[in-house]
């Protein structure tokens, strides 16, 4: 390896070294490289590069231990953590920022049940109505049925209206099944929901109103 190149890997750190010295102050610089040999300075030591390195005082007791520079690796460790850490405040301020909400939204636990008992009967109209929906449907299927019987000896005869009616019945009665199964599941959704901010709420109610509760 030329000197100039040498110098110019050496550079960054040796900058950075020279800012860390001249904030710790005059000192001794001493260490021992890989090989075992001992070196003194009066600045940062380039064979110790790859080392920590002791700053001592005039008397010989260390003053400050200057690590070395951090490898590639480290350095993308410690970014890792940053970003993490910052993610996690960021994380944190925002349920901070939600518990507010709520806590603005929602005074007590009345206003709360008032709106969950509000956002629970939609669901069940809407699912109400496909219930509904579905006895009309069935009772035109059972009207068809009565209609079939007439070509039940010869099938193939049934006229085209009516299989398509027969297709329509079914098809219609099929998606407003789907439908009901769906608001099941959404009723199942709104309580959890529900169950989840009234868990965040109640502390919040407790340390407003100074209360263990």
């Amino acid at each position: 390896m030329t000197t100039g190149f040498r110098q110019a890997l050496l550079a960054p750190w040796l900058i950075l070294a020279m800012g860390e010295a001249l904030a710790q102050g005059q000192g001794i610089y001493t260490c021992v490289d890989k090989v075992g040999r001992k070196f003194t300075a009066d600045r940062p030591i380039v064979e110790c590069m790859d080392r920590e390195q002791k700053i001592l005082n005039p008397s010989g007791s260390v003053k400050a231990v200057m690590p070395p520079p951090k490898s590639e690796k480290e350095l993308e460790a410690i970014a890792i953590q940053k970003r993490n850490a910052t993610e996690i405040q960021a994380q944190q301020e925002e349920e901070k920022r939600r518990d507010r909400a709520l806590i603005s939204r929602y005074p007590n636990k009345a206003a709360h049940d008032k709106t969950r008992l509000e956002a629970l009967k939609e669901v069940s109209a809407a699912r109400e109505m496909a219930v509904n929906r579905v006895k009309e449907l069935m009772a035109k299927r059972d009207k068809i049925a009565e209609e079939l019987e007439f070509y039940k000896k010869s099938p193939e005869t049934v006229p085209a209206n009516l299989r398509r009616r027969v297709e329509e019945n079914t098809r219609d009665t099929e998606a407003q099944r789907q439908f009901i199964i769906r608001q099941d599941q959404e009723l199942v959704r709104v309580n959890a929901r529900f169950d989840e901010e009234l868990t965040r709420l109640r502390p919040q109610w407790a340390m407003r109103d100074g209360t263990s509760k």
